[in-house]
């Protein structure tokens, strides 16, 4: 990441925005919600957020990949947004399939059995990310 770390709302907004190409529901109406209550306390959360999704000795790739395999490994929904970060970021789908597989070597067969899906679930998000690009 470049020396200049977003400083407003709207800044960090964005940084969702190029990540995915949208802002996930869920991140929204958190936004939303601090925006109005709480919007030192949003702001907070965000800088931190950042100064740890943004590296200076991780490319976003391999950030990306990382979070998608520690999200898989526990089932969680948020695997498939940062696996479309990961793409977006230069990823292939061959290496999302292995973070995949290494998810399986420490999380067994849930992790396995669900893979198919979430890459599904990822192409899909991927080609909405490129309809909302091109409006």
């Amino acid at each position: 990441m470049s020396d200049e770390r977003p400083e407003t709302i709207d800044d960090f907004r964005a940084t969702y925005e190029k990540m995915l190409g949208f802002v996930p529901p869920r991140v929204g109406s958190r936004f939303e919600a601090s925006e109005k209550d709480n919007p030192e306390l949003l702001l907070a959360q965000e800088r931190l957020r950042n100064m740890i999704m943004y590296p200076d000795t991780l490319d976003q790739k391999t950030v990306q990949l990382v979070l998608f395999g520690i999200l898989h490994a526990k089932l969680s929904d948020a695997a498939k947004l940062h696996g479309l970060a990961a793409l977006r970021a230069g990823a292939s789908w061959d290496e999302l399939r292995a973070v995949i597989d290494l998810a399986f070597l420490f999380t067994g067969f849930s992790a396995i059995n669900r893979g198919p899906q979430v890459l599904a679930d990822i192409a899909e998000l991927e080609k909405k990310a490129k309809e909302n690009e091109r409006d």
